[in-house]
């Protein structure tokens, strides 16, 4: 493979944003005199979106009035998109040294463009992404294909020249139909119910800068 790019998922896998998306759910929950999650819980859950979180609490979409609690957990979620969110150590490591081989980076996250606009400034990258594509940037989202190829007609990349690292079965899911080859970001939100190991990816990392040590840049 002539490596192009490497892109990423965004919650789990470059940031740690689970200290605001709890947060948040934190807020709505005790706002209604219930009790904050337990946050290792919680925090596995972080990436999988409004549904998951609030499901912690017995929230669930078959409620009357589900619509009104998401909306809430979103207002508050708003409110503080980067308060306590930081990057995982090591990534800017990892970004620094793709720069140096001359290789581009992008974000493909589920998350919606109007908070992903407000955090990633905050973020702190050592370089900016060649694209950044969110979850209502395409018709449908991650495990679907259409974000990977939008990205990398946005980076001037081919498919097959790319790695997708995330740390959720739906990431490897749409790395693979893309034709991309794919990395498990172990350092990630990985609840303990689910079976990384049966996902189906290509390499495996412990941390961010791992990635720069497999076989396909060492080749």
């Amino acid at each position: 493979m002539a490596l192009e790019a490497v892109f990423f998922d965004l919650d789990g896998t470059l940031a740690d944003t689970a200290p605001d998306l709890v947060g948040a759910l934190a807020t709505v929950l005790q706002q209604r005199g219930m009790p904050a999650p337990e946050y290792a819980l919680a925090r596995a859950l972080a990436g999988h979106g409004s549904v998951a979180l609030l499901g912690l609490a017995g929230i669930t979409p078959e409620q009357s009035d589900f619509s009104l609690w998401q909306q809430d957990y979103l207002s508050a979620y708003q409110q503080r998109v980067h308060q306590d969110s930081r990057l995982f150590d090591g990534v800017n490591a990892l970004l620094q040294g793709l720069a140096a081989k001359g290789l581009a980076w992008g974000i493909i996250t589920n998350k919606p463009q109007r908070f992903a606009e407000d955090l990633l400034p905050k973020l702190g990258f050592a370089c900016a992404p060649a694209a950044v594509v969110c979850g209502d940037t395409c018709a449908e989202a991650k495990p679907s294909v259409l974000p990977m190829h939008h990205t990398c007609r946005l980076a001037g990349v081919a498919a097959e020249n790319c790695l997708y690292v995330g740390d959720a079965e739906r990431d490897m899911q749409a790395g693979r139909a893309a034709g991309m080859q794919t990395v498990l970001a172990r350092w990630g939100y990985i609840p303990a119910h689910e079976q990384p190991e049966q996902w189906d990816w290509d390499f495996a990392a412990d941390t961010p800068v791992d990635i720069l040590s497999l076989p396909c840049f060492t080749d």
